[in-house]
């Protein structure tokens, strides 16, 4: 049995009669949007997975609407995927009795919407922390990013670690020199 997040709204399009790579094209663009904005997103994509996803999409901003009274314009795509299907397999007559098989990819996908302007329950936080696998290298990134952030709130500087060998640039710097000598010969010598 599967628990229902209070804020989020989920709406299921099985047996789509296009390839899974197709699909994903389009979800992966509108991942993490507001309703509105994927709407005009949706409108202005050339793609003919378009039509499927923005039926299934009006669909879940309708069971948002009609079955927990979230409001549309709150809403947010939390969680899109494309799963492949099953593929229906024919045969094409071909010349001298032979067939060709012909492959019909099909896909399942997936919208979740989120209400923003509600608060998160206990629930909500359990269901979004269950099975979450976390990069290494990702952690270790945020880890920097707070401690950088603790920095600058205590009212440490910010330095720089390295510095040139040589000091501050003078304008006795040899390099400049030559370069003015190199300038000022004569062609004739």
């Amino acid at each position: 049995m599967k628990r229902s997040s209070s804020t989020q709204v989920q709406a299921v399009a099985q047996h789509i009669c296009m390839s899974a790579h197709k699909a994903r094209r389009v979800i992966d663009q509108i991942r993490g949007h507001s309703y509105e904005k994927t709407l005009m997103l949706l409108e202005l994509m050339p793609y003919r997975a378009v039509y499927p996803i923005f039926k299934l999409l009006y669909s879940a901003a309708a069971n948002a609407s009609h079955n927990k009274n979230f409001n549309e314009a709150d809403s947010v795509i939390s969680k899109a995927e494309v799963n492949g299907g099953t593929i229906v397999k024919r045969f094409k007559p071909r010349a001298r009795g032979r067939s060709y098989p012909i492959k019909r990819p099909t896909c399942h996908i997936i919208i979740v919407l989120k209400d923003s302007s509600k608060k998160k329950t206990d629930q909500d936080i359990f269901l979004e922390t269950k099975n979450v696998w976390r990069d290494p290298i990702i952690e270790r990134y945020i880890e920097k990013e707070r401690e950088r952030e603790r920095k600058k709130k205590d009212g440490a500087k910010n330095k720089s670690t390295w510095f040139p060998t040589w000091g501050k640039p003078k304008s006795s710097f040899p390099l400049v020199q030559t370069t003015k000598k190199l300038l000022h010969r004569s062609p004739g010598r």
